[in-house]
C-alpha cells in the first residue's frame, strides 16, 4: 500500500467512524426513553407531590415504550429531592415534580437554596392546588373568627403544622396571621417531611390548624375529621360551599397563596428529549384517566407549553420575592 493510499483508507476509516458515532447518537435519541424514567417528588409520600408524581406516572407508559417510576426524595422543604434532579445528567432519565415551595419559595427566601427558580428545564405545569385552612373535625374553633380570637386572645398557645419552613403551608399560615393583624409569634409552627405528615399531626391533635392544599385535604373533609375554615379561591368550591372563602373574610391576601406542581427537568435537557415529553404531555392533558386522576385528589388540571409555563414559574418567584419582603422571612 502506497502512501496516498494508506492516507485514502485512514480518511476513509474517520468518516466511516464519525458517520457511525452521529447514527448511534440520532439513533440513541429517537430510542428515548429505552430505559425506565425516574420521576422524583421531592416531598413524603401522601402529599400533593406525591399525588402528581403518581397521576402523571400512571398513564405516561401510554405514551412512552418504559415505565415511570416515582422517588420520593424528601428533606429541607423540597430541597434535596430539586437539587438531585438538578445535578442529573441531562438524558431524561431523572425529572422533578416541581413545587411551589421547592422551586418558587425557597429560591426567593433562602439565599442558601442551591438552585435558581430557573436552574431547570421546564416541561410543563401539571396541576393546581388550592389551599385551605382547617382545624379537626371537633375542634371548638367552629370559624376562621373563632380561631383567630384564639391566636390574639393567647399568643403563642397554638401550632399550626407545615410541610417545613419556606413551603405554601408555611406562608400561608404567615399570610393569614400578617391579613389578620397579628404577627407570626402568635402560633408556632411545627414542620414535617411533608403535606401528608403534616395533616396527620392536625389529625392527631399534635397541632391545632393547618393551612394546606386542598388535594390533600380532601377525603378528611369530606369525611367530616377536618374542618375547613377557609379556602383561597376567589368563589366558593362547588365539592366543599360551605367553606367560605378569603376574600368573604376580609382575608383577601390569602388568594395569592397556591399550591401547584410542574414537571421539570436538569438544565439542558436536549431537544429530542423535551419534544417528546411536550408531545405527549398534549395527549396526557387530554387523557380521561389523568383527568379522572387529578378529579381524585383535588387537583386542577394545568398543562401548559413550554413558554406559559417558564413565565408561571418567574411570576411565582417574583410573588413570593415580594411577600417574604413583606412578611421579613428573607434571610
Amino acid at each position: 500500500m502506497n502512501f496516498r493510499t494508506s492516507i485514502g483508507s485512514r480518511i476513509s476509516l474517520i468518516a466511516i467512524a464519525s458517520l457511525a458515532t452521529l447514527c448511534s447518537q440520532f439513533a440513541g435519541a429517537q430510542e428515548y426513553p429505552s430505559r425506565p424514567i425516574t420521576l422524583i417528588a421531592p416531598y413524603a409520600a401522601g402529599g400533593d407531590s406525591d399525588a402528581s408524581a403518581r397521576n402523571l406516572a400512571a398513564v405516561a407508559p401510554k405514551y412512552f415504550p418504559q415505565p415511570v417510576i416515582v422517588l420520593n426524595v424528601v428533606g429541607a422543604s423540597g430541597i434535596i429531592g430539586s437539587q438531585r434532579v438538578r445535578n442529573a445528567p441531562p438524558d431524561g432519565y431523572t425529572l422533578l415534580i416541581a413545587r411551589g415551595g421547592s422551586q418558587a419559595i425557597n429560591p426567593a427566601l433562602d439565599s442558601t437554596t442551591p438552585y435558581k427558580w430557573n436552574d431547570f428545564t421546564f416541561l410543563s405545569l401539571l396541576d393546581f392546588n388550592p389551599v385551605a385552612c382547617v382545624v379537626k373535625g371537633d375542634s371548638p374553633y367552629k370559624t376562621m373568627k373563632d380561631l383567630l380570637a384564639a391566636l390574639k386572645a393567647e399568643p403563642g398557645k397554638l401550632n399550626y403544622a407545615t410541610a417545613g419552613p419556606g413551603t405554601t403551608q408555611h406562608l400561608a399560615a404567615e399570610v393569614l396571621l400578617k391579613s389578620a393583624g397579628l404577627p407570626s409569634s402568635s402560633a408556632v409552627q411545627i414542620g414535617y417531611k411533608g403535606g401528608g405528615e403534616a395533616t396527620q399531626s392536625l389529625l392527631s391533635g399534635t397541632v391545632q390548624f393547618l393551612c394546606n392544599n386542598i388535594p390533600t385535604l380532601g377525603g378528611q373533609l369530606k369525611a367530616g375529621t377536618l374542618r375547613g375554615l377557609l379556602t383561597t379561591t376567589p368563589e366558593r368550591l362547588k365539592e366543599y360551599p360551605d367553606i367560605p372563602t378569603a376574600r368573604e373574610l376580609d382575608l383577601a391576601p390569602m388568594e395569592d397563596v397556591m399550591g401547584w406542581s410542574g414537571l421539570w427537568g436538569p438544565p439542558g435537557l436536549p431537544p429530542e428529549v423535551v419534544n417528546k415529553w411536550v408531545e405527549a404531555l398534549k395527549k396526557i392533558a387530554q387523557d380521561p384517566d389523568w383527568l379522572r386522576g387529578n378529579a381524585s385528589f383535588g387537583g386542577i388540571p394545568a398543562i401548559r407549553s413550554q413558554q406559559e409555563t417558564e413565565k408561571f414559574a418567574r411570576e411565582q418567584f417574583e410573588l413570593y420575592t415580594r411577600l417574604g419582603a413583606a412578611l421579613g422571612l428573607k434571610k
